[in-house]
């Protein structure tokens, strides 16, 4: 039997590839030299050729480097530090809604209120008071990114458990001398599980963007390193000589994070159906 893909799937699979080919194939050929400078060749045109006769298909920046690969190895450092900090919202968020939505009373005051108290702040100006005191650095970004971002996981892994917990197979297993540990573990755990993978969906293009806007205003990635955000502040000043500098990082960053949200819009979709059927 062929499997069938929604539209939004269809549209999802086709931009995420397109971003696989140039965070995963790009790099492999031999033209990919992100640090190599050549001022001769700077703010050669998209398909643009050198004195020597180079070829650069997307042209080059101010420095004479190569867009293509620059745009490679942006897309590589957002596409870590994006996993990264899903990883660490994940895990905190999970955490903390299995055992606010499993032992509900003060411990669940507690959680949910701090996940008040963090939706109070406006996420912005939280990363940006954040990342000016513990100072820019991959790790680092992906870390404050990751702790700040896991409201989302926690109010649904809270209800989500809330529903479960009087369910049959959890009273019977608590009845039996199950501890609260095991129950979270082997029964609460797995059921949730599918759905956070939707919220990491969502999340992850939220993250990637605001790892650009952090870069763009010079609290994300730091030089040599290139990121997407950090090539439109740079290339903005040249909206007129080479409109391609800021353009093509633009562009990058929105296939990719318009494919993880039709990604995750098309995984809603099919869950809400599995729900009415």
């Amino acid at each position: 039997m062929k499997a069938r893909f929604s539209p939004l799937q269809t549209i999802a699979i086709l931009l995420l590839a397109v971003m696989a080919v140039l965070v995963i194939v790009v790099p492999l050929l031999p033209i990919y030299d992100p640090y190599g400078q050549n001022l001769s060749d700077s703010l050669l045109p998209i398909g643009g050729r050198s004195f020597n006769g180079h070829f650069y298909l997307l042209g080059t920046d101010t420095l004479g480097r190569d867009m293509l690969s620059r745009l490679a190895l942006a897309g590589q450092v957002s596409t870590l530090i994006g996993l990264s900090a899903v990883a660490v919202s994940l895990v905190i968020g999970v955490t903390l809604g299995l055992i606010a939505g499993y032992f509900r009373g003060p411990i669940e005051a507690i959680i949910m209120g701090l996940a008040d108290l963090q939706l109070s702040i406006p996420r912005v100006l939280l990363l940006i008071a954040v990342t000016a005191i513990v100072g820019p650095s991959v790790a680092g970004l992906a870390i404050i990114l990751g702790v700040t971002s896991w409201v989302s996981y926690g109010r649904v892994a809270r209800g989500m458990t809330l529903s479960l917990r009087e369910r049959e197979f959890i009273l019977s297993a608590r009845v039996q001398g199950a501890s609260a540990v095991w129950n979270i573990r082997q029964h609460l755990l797995p059921n949730v599980l599918p759905q956070m993978l939707i919220v990491a969906s969502y999340e992850f293009g939220m993250i990637i963007v605001l790892e650009a806007s952090l870069s763009y205003l010079g609290l994300g990635v730091q030089p040599p390193l290139p990121s997407w955000g950090m090539m439109v502040a740079e290339g903005q000043n040249y909206l007129a000589l080479a409109p391609h500098l800021a353009i093509m990082p633009s562009i990058a960053l929105f296939i990719l994070v318009i494919g993880f949200q039709f990604l995750s819009q098309a995984f809603t979709k099919e869950n809400d159906l599995e729900m009415v059927a």
